[in-house]
């Protein structure tokens, strides 16, 4: 078998891994979003790149994208992954609090950018058809970059940031209506909408109505199968084929496989997988897009750009101008101060991914030139590079200093969703015991559990349960570590309680930490891995007995309940002398600031 391997035939996917293994942590150290690192990848290892090189230096060969089509066949199914990621992180909540920026100002501005952009294209000799591809296109913004920047800089919470993503959010949604659309156009072309033309559109409805009843009343009961099976492989074979699945079922009914990840995404929204199957997808979300840009920078036709430099550095120009202008207005007429305003100004003035994708499918349906589209293409990836120098420009003519590693000043301008003020991980006899108490005294919780029956049983009595590993710490974020004011953990599995303190306790300095332990040395190693409080079984049990005998042989109830008080405590102290095994958890706090 060994004498049939070709190391040839895997070149492509060495190169783009070892890209993603230097390009990332590398880009990461800067703070740059690592999406323009691939970007500049694809354009090195690209044709126009070390390609056009090793025609007269033989061995840049091996440094050099030799099969770019098939690579962009697979990097399609990025914006796919992103799509139903998207989806997933979308509700009915989220979309109420943010409906007036969601579809009001992200309404109009896709609209507004659309019919502008459209008019001077328009202006510039294209017909009608072609204008509004071109319009539609470049109106929307990059999600994939965007984003990462305002986390980086903790501007998601601000009123700016909150506008910016509703705007996002809304040109997200726009991209499936969009392709719909050219895809109708593109069918009858020339043809006036008939009969026959919207007869057309039946295959599409009957796919995403199959897809709805799917995921309807059989997707979350065959991923409680699955979660039941307890393994991890099986639940990621599970993800994939609901992402890749629906994205088939929606191609072959004539949408975009990119719609039907996003039906999927929605409809996973509101069930007990959701943060699982977000944490499971996210690498390969993160691979894909990578790959997604690489075959963006290898198709960015350079030599165009040296031949025609004004005229594509004039079409970057222009989007910006009119994208930020149109923005700039909007945001001020929805209520944000002038200097709010221009931070979502400057960093939705770039174009983005699905310009990619609309124009791809415009040129292959003949609405749009493909010397045309080329040169909206390479103008709009010239705008993606200058997304995060606009977005350093925009905090600095706002007012505020670049600095994503501290808080930003005006954090307070609107506040952040409200969240669980405790996270309980297990859902068994105690984890249902602590939510009914955290009820009872009107504080929101959240909980979590591995096994699939037991938060099953929580979703039925109307508790919100998430089936998801709490020992991984992007499902704890998830689930709302970030902004909960306390972590119970009240699982019997000793290992998985320390793993799961250890992993809270690096993620949340700060935060407090009560955890089931099974006996005095278990309580101690907590005690030791950051703990806030452990409570052992065996010494609760115990004096619990105490308790009940005391009073049954006549002790009076006050007396018996301060001892038991006063026991306890000093058990407490016990655990956490210097002296004794690990023992550190109230001081821990006191050190990290607690």
């Amino acid at each position: 078998m060994e004498g049939h391997v070709e190391p040839g035939a895997y070149k492509d996917v060495v190169l783009f891994l070892a890209t993603a293994g230097v390009v990332v942590p590398l880009f990461r150290q800067w703070r740059i979003s690592p999406i323009l690192g691939f970007l500049g990848a694809g354009l090195v290892l690209g044709p126009y790149g070390l390609g056009a090189l090793a025609r007269e230096v033989r061995w840049l060969d091996a440094f050099t994208i030799e099969k770019p089509d098939e690579l962009a066949q697979l990097a399609e199914f990025g914006v796919v992954f992103l799509l139903f990621t998207i989806g997933l992180e979308l509700s009915w909540e989220r979309l109420r609090s943010l409906r007036r920026f969601v579809f009001g100002l992200g309404g109009v501005q896709v609209a507004l950018s659309t019919g502008a952009l459209a008019a001077v294209a328009a202006l510039a000799g294209q017909p009608p058809t072609a204008a509004i591809a071109l319009g539609a296109a470049l109106a929307l913004s990059s999600t994939a970059i965007i984003m990462p920047i305002l986390a980086e800089q903790k501007r998601q919470h601000t009123l700016a940031g909150r506008a910016t993503f509703s705007v996002l959010l809304f040109q997200d949604l726009a991209v499936a209506p969009i392709l719909i659309t050219f895809t109708l156009m593109g069918r009858r072309a020339g043809v006036d909408l008939s009969p026959v033309m919207l007869l057309s559109a039946l295959p599409a409805a009957a796919g995403l109505g199959a897809l709805l009843l799917f995921g309807r009343f059989l997707l979350r009961p065959m991923l409680r199968s699955v979660a039941r099976a307890k393994s991890e492989e099986l639940f990621v074979a599970a993800c994939l084929l609901v992402v890749i699945g629906a994205g088939l079922v929606s191609a072959l009914t004539g949408l975009s496989m990119a719609l039907g990840a996003f039906v999927a995404g929605l409809l996973l929204a509101e069930t007990e997988f959701r943060h699982e199957v977000e944490v499971r997808v996210e690498p390969f979300k993160g691979l894909l897009l990578g790959l997604f840009f690489i075959s963006v920078g290898i198709s960015l036709n350079v030599p165009l750009l040296l031949r025609q430099p004004l005229i594509i550095l004039g079409i970057a120009a222009g989007l910006l101008i009119v994208k930020s202008g149109v923005v700039l207005s909007l945001a001020k007429a929805f209520g944000l101060r002038t200097r709010s305003a221009l931070e979502p100004a400057l960093l939705l003035a770039g174009a983005g991914e699905f310009a990619f994708v609309i124009l791809g499918q415009a040129m292959d349906q003949r609405l749009v030139d493909p010397a045309i589209g080329q040169a909206a293409l390479v103008a709009g990836t010239l705008t993606m590079f200058a997304i995060p120098s606009l977005a350093a420009l925009g905090l600095r003519l706002s007012g505020r200093q670049v600095l994503p590693s501290e808080e930003p000043p005006d954090v307070a301008e609107e506040p952040p969703p409200d969240g669980p003020r405790a996270l309980v991980v297990g859902y068994g006899r105690v984890g249902r015991l602590v939510g009914e108490m955290l009820r009872r005294h009107e504080i929101a919780w959240v909980g979590a559990d591995l096994d699939a029956r037991l938060v099953e049983q929580g979703r039925h009595a109307g508790e919100t349960i998430y089936f998801g590993d709490a020992a991984r710490a992007e499902f704890l974020l998830r689930c709302g570590l970030a902004e909960a004011a306390a972590l119970v953990v009240t699982m019997d599995d000793p290992e998985g309680v320390e793993t799961i303190v250890a992993v809270a306790r690096e993620l949340r300095p700060d935060l407090t930490i009560v955890a089931r332990a099974r006996d005095a040395r278990h309580a101690q190693r907590l005690y030791d891995l950051g703990a806030t409080d452990a409570v052992p079984e065996t010494v609760e049990a115990s004096l619990q007995l105490s308790e009940a005998v005391l009073v049954e042989i006549g002790v009076p109830m006050g007396l018996v309940i301060a001892s038991i008080h006063e026991r306890r405590d000093e058990i407490r102290t016990d655990l956490n002398r210097p002296e004794s095994l690990g023992g550190r958890g109230r001081r821990f706090q006191r050190d990290q600031g607690g």
